[in-house]
């Protein structure tokens, strides 16, 4: 039986990965630190709740620090590792995935793996469901354990824009006919990075190279058409372009106000949620481009030197089990889409995860099924870079 070893006050201390009570009983009195965007306040209360669960159930106190940028948390371990703290880190568990999966997988800062031995694992049914065994074409192999999944999702003021673009280029053409209507996020904010790449997916000609290390591919002579589309764009963009919102909640609140007429989001259900929270109004709807979207599943990951990895085991396993995704999913909370497998749930399970039909702003039926595979996550910041180079200092 495979033991993993923990330093804690009181001493060296064991539990069996192989044996989940004896997981559980380590955690018992623990406090686990678990870094995640705090950028949401949807995202802020849902793992409020999950503090006040795993409090009641398993006697783990949960101190959610809330992060700008998940690169802050990556290049802590990093630093952690430099100076020799192999066994007292002060991250027990971070929400993550493409680039900085990447990150920490080649610089050795990731415990595991775990993910096969979480008990509530298997409902995520990995063998038919390959999406939560890859994040960024990159296999997890256990590094990692899937959390929930996002899609990027376009939402649209139907009292103001009776037929909203459905293309990449098509947007270009609507947002000449309606300047200051639309805009993205300021890069490298995750959504605004996502537009880039989604527009990127659109204009090439040869998606291939998009999948492979950016290092291997042209880079300029991929991403041409992106800048010339971007030049284009960005003159019909809200205050033209000079000033970009600073995340997906921005977004949302130009929208509420009236501001613009057309955005977008990485989270599915978000307009949904919003509507039933009446800060988007009642006339919103939600819709993917006809060639599809960017789709990934975001995790959480255990560093190697976390001070309480029993404890951030259990908090992976909770954040797993059909009641947290059941919660999670609801249009009451944040709205985030389940990882779970409904074949793999019992009927009242798949019941407690159904989509809230009543509510108009959801998306249709099918429409998250047109999903575009996330490009190799070195992309990401090269194309942060380039984007900052060109029209960052204006």
């Amino acid at each position: 039986m495979s033991l993993v070893l923990l330093l804690v006050a009181g001493g060296a201390q064991a539990f069996a990965l192989d044996d989940w009570s004896s997981v559980e009983a380590e955690a018992r009195g623990q406090t686990v630190y678990f870094d995640a965007w705090g950028g949401d306040p949807d995202v802020n209360a849902y793992l409020d709740w999950v503090a006040e669960a795993m409090a009641a159930r398993h006697g783990v106190d949960v101190v959610h620090v809330k992060l700008a940028d998940t690169a802050e948390a990556v290049s802590r371990v990093l630093a952690e590792k430099a100076a020799g703290n192999t066994d007292d880190g002060a991250i027990d568990l971070i929400w993550l995935n493409g680039e900085n999966f990447a990150a920490m997988k080649k610089n050795g800062l990731l415990y595991g793996p775990f993910a096969q031995r979480l008990p509530h694992y298997a409902l995520t049914d990995p063998a038919d469901h390959p999406a939560v065994r890859e994040d960024f074409t990159l296999p997890t192999e256990g590094y990692e354990s899937p959390w929930g999944k996002a899609q990027l999702t376009f939402y649209h003021d139907s009292a103001r824009v009776a037929s909203p673009p459905r293309s990449i280029p098509a947007l270009l053409d609507w947002a000449r006919a309606h300047p200051g209507r639309f805009t993205y996020p300021l890069p490298p904010d995750f959504l605004g990075s996502s537009f880039l790449k989604q527009a990127l997916l659109a204009l090439v000609d040869d998606r291939t190279p998009l999948y492979h290390p950016v290092a291997e591919a042209d880079f300029d002579a991929v991403t041409a058409p992106l800048w010339d589309y971007l030049d284009r764009l960005h003159p019909y963009l809200w205050r033209r372009g000079r000033t970009f919102p600073a995340s997906d909640a921005t977004l949302r609140r130009l929208m509420g106000d009236g501001e613009l007429s057309l955005a977008f989001t990485f989270t599915p259900s978000a307009p949904a949620v919003a509507v039933a929270a009446h800060r988007l109004p009642p006339t919103t709807r939600s819709y993917v481009l006809d060639g599809g979207t960017l789709g990934n599943v975001h995790f959480v990951a255990i560093p190697f030197n976390a001070a309480h990895k029993a404890g951030a085991l259990v908090l992976a396993n909770f954040l797993l089990s059909p009641q947290a995704q059941a919660r999670k999913q609801s249009l009451d909370g944040w709205g985030d889409a389940t990882v779970l497998a409904m074949e793999a749930l019992s009927p009242d399970q798949r019941a407690a995860l159904a989509d809230d039909a009543d509510n108009p702003a959801r998306l249709p039926a099918g429409a998250l099924s047109r999903t575009l595979a996330e490009p190799h996550p070195s992309w990401t910041p090269r194309l942060e870079a380039a984007w900052q180079a060109r029209y960052g200092a204006r």
